[in-house]
């Protein structure tokens, strides 16, 4: 019963950073350095890079899948920890932009603007939802629990998938607007 353990071991974890996360993300999305009396200019050239990287974490979700379904663990294993890291450097970017920079309101009119805020809120709250279930996922894989790995997983693909992409598509969206 090792690999229950494994999971007991992280379940305190995965319950702290899935509040931690999002919490420090609203908070520091409110906090501007300039406020601090830090002159610093807006990072601008952040926003084409971490959409860039969702775009690259969709991708290498995609041929993690493939890998998996062609019974290349290892591939698999190396491409989902590669999802996470890039999900992680899109966080860091994302939070180091908005501490710079005000945010941008999306100045589409009519039927545009409601699907861009039905992105937009759709992706807000599925990547909140899925830090946990992407930790779960990986513990449950670390644990060689398999069966239930997949289980999870076949739920939490398509959440993160979405999320990496709708990333991309608010960012094109909402570039034009930029300052």
């Amino acid at each position: 019963m090792e690999d229950n353990s494994l999971e007991q071991k992280f379940s305190k974890f995965i319950i702290i950073v899935s509040i931690v996360i999002p919490v420090v993300v609203a908070i520091l999305f409110g906090v501007k350095l300039k406020d601090f009396g830090y002159n610093v200019e807006p990072l601008s050239f952040l926003p084409p890079i971490y959409a860039t990287i969702n775009g690259m974490t969709a991708l290498v979700l995609i041929a993690a899948v493939l890998a998996i379904k062609n019974g290349k663990r290892i591939l698999h294993e190396r491409l989902m920890t590669s999802a996470i890291a890039l999900s992680i450097a899109f966080l860091v970017m994302y939070v180091a932009y908005h501490m710079t920079a005000d945010s941008t309101k999306f100045g589409g009119e009519g039927t545009i603007r409601y699907v861009y805020f039905f992105i937009l809120i759709t992706h807000i709250i599925l990547s909140i939802a899925i830090i946990p279930m992407v930790l779960i996922t990986y513990v449950r894989a670390l644990s060689q629990k398999f069966d239930t790995h997949k289980k999870i997983a076949k739920i939490t693909f398509p959440i993160w998938l979405y999320v990496a992409v709708t990333g991309v598509v608010v960012y094109l969206m909402i570039s034009p607007y930029y300052v």
